[in-house]
């Protein structure tokens, strides 16, 4: 596939194999290493929603002990890249970006709505995210990419390995729920992801950074139409 539409039914001239060869290339820069400090002292959410036409950028700033509202920044830009499955990265790192840009505080790590290593080509839209920014970044979804979940531990995670490797975990964050799926962005170790995704999330399902970016968004998007 070397065409692909787009949202305005042009053509769309780009190589999903040339992409997915960047991707694995970009992949092995990604830094699956604590680099963060001791004490976090903010944590943002990012999130895109869409319109017809439209790529609506959220992020949300939290002080990270008591998970309350610092700064919300969004923005708007005209969607350019379809959705291809694997690629939707290169979809969301434009208005993603762009609305981090707008922050006047830089938080210490970023939870994105979605995958970060636990992805075929070990490159999601929070390892991407991170390796642009140069900043440290931990993937949270809803849904597992790829792998296969192990067992769960007293700690309430299970791992997910994909060709013998661990890409991330499944996390019980509440009793009676659905895990959510955490994997490395960049900048950061899998326990350190495991630690803040789990201190962020005091109340619901999913942390609290990455809803109040999803709420922002759709807020926005309702404004938009």
């Amino acid at each position: 596939m070397s065409s692909p539409k787009s949202k305005h039914g042009k053509a769309f001239w780009f190589s999903v194999k040339k992409a997915h060869a960047t991707q694995l290339k970009m992949s092995k820069r990604v830094i699956r290493q604590d680099t963060l400090p001791k004490k976090i002292r903010y944590v943002a959410g990012v999130d895109v929603a869409y319109t017809k036409d439209l790529s609506i950028g959220a992020v949300v700033v939290l002080q990270y002990d008591s998970l309350s509202l610092v700064e919300t920044k969004t923005v708007q830009i005209k969607t350019e890249f379809p959705y291809i499955p694997t690629l939707l990265s290169f979809r969301e790192i434009p208005p993603a970006v762009a609305v981090v840009r707008k922050l006047h505080l830089q938080p210490d790590v970023f939870i994105v709505d979605g995958q970060g290593l636990m992805h075929p080509y070990r490159l999601g839209f929070a390892s991407h995210l991170g390796l642009v920014l140069n900043k440290p970044t931990i993937g949270v979804a809803k849904s597992p990419l790829i792998g296969e979940v192990g067992e769960f531990n007293e700690e309430n995670w299970a791992s997910i390995t994909d060709k013998k490797e661990i890409i991330g975990v499944a996390l019980l964050t509440r009793k009676d729920t659905k895990p959510v799926y955490v994997s490395i962005g960049h900048m950061i170790s899998l326990k350190r992801a495991i630690e803040i995704v789990k201190h962020c999330t005091p109340k619901y399902r999913i942390p609290k950074p990455i809803s109040s970016a999803h709420n922002t968004a759709k807020k926005e998007k309702q404004k938009a139409k």
